[in-house]
């Protein structure tokens, strides 16, 4: 959770670095010195003692100060104080903070740009690995539907150039980046820069290094580094963009599955569901 707003181009990558480590850690820090700040983030106190007035704030006390009132108003903090049980299940209040967190950082510009990218490209390409990787197949199986040419990103390590090859400037690549950036993530979005195709990252880092590596970047909220990471905010977000797309050109994507309907019924007896 990030509960301010940020000019990331203003910063340096230590601050960046704190930044992030806010984002993940709020409630530690809200208890923590400028000295035990630093010690976590890596960085100097001058640094951290610096970082409060480049987002707005006196120094820490002041950031504590606004935060905690914050977090009393805010619809996330009040569901963050809702007492469960047993507290390592995954409660309807906590996927609900998680929904709320991704639409309050959702940047709806940018997400009808997501949406006009993928309609216009002349192939998409997805990149999802790990816990990521079904939300990569339920774009892969969703977006066929709509006559959109998409293909899965199999290959990983060294094979992975075998794809990069075949990648052309009017195409798009989403990749999934949770946690941290793979080492195949960040050598698509490198190349990218020599090809000029566009990206679209989808990760729950708020503010972390690599997210301005992409043509546009979306925010799933997954919890904090600590705790279970759920899958619902980023579910939600991927079929978002799903619902987004099926209202391009609508009449055609009506016909294409009045087709599939067709055939279902057609084939019933040959290919049982």
């Amino acid at each position: 959770m990030l509960p301010f707003s940020i000019e990331k181009e203003r910063l340096t990558p230590n601050q960046i670095k704190i930044a992030n480590y806010i984002s993940k850690h709020l409630q530690q820090v809200l208890l923590s010195t400028e000295q035990e700040i630093a010690q976590e983030v890596g960085v100097s106190i001058a640094t951290v003692s610096r970082f409060w007035s480049m987002i707005g704030y006196h120094n820490l006390k002041d950031f504590k100060k606004q935060m905690k009132k914050t977090l009393e108003v805010s619809p996330a903090g009040k569901i963050k104080r809702v007492p469960t049980h047993p507290s390592h299940y995954l409660t309807l209040e906590k996927s609900l903070s998680l929904l709320q967190e991704t639409f309050d950082n959702l940047d709806q510009s940018r997400f009808q740009q997501s949406l006009d990218m993928l309609y216009r490209a002349q192939h998409v390409y997805i990149f999802a690995s790990g816990p990521s990787k079904g939300l990569g197949e339920l774009l892969h199986y969703r977006m066929r539907r709509f006559g959109i040419f998409v293909q899965l990103i199999e290959h990983q390590g060294n094979e992975l150039l075998e794809e990069l090859i075949h990648f052309q400037r009017e195409d798009v690549v989403i990749v999934f980046a949770f946690g941290r950036l793979l080492p195949e993530a960040k050598v698509i979005l490198d190349y990218q820069r020599k090809i000029h195709f566009q990206t679209i990252m989808i990760t729950d880092q708020l503010v972390a290094d690599f997210t301005s590596m992409s043509t546009i970047t979306l925010f799933a909220s997954r919890g904090d580094a600590n705790e279970f990471h759920s899958m619902v905010a980023p579910t939600i977000l991927v079929e978002n963009l799903i619902l987004g797309l099926s209202v391009k050109e609508h009449a055609d994507n009506i016909k294409r599955l009045e087709h599939l309907s067709h055939l279902r019924k057609k084939y019933d007896k040959e290919l049982p569901r």
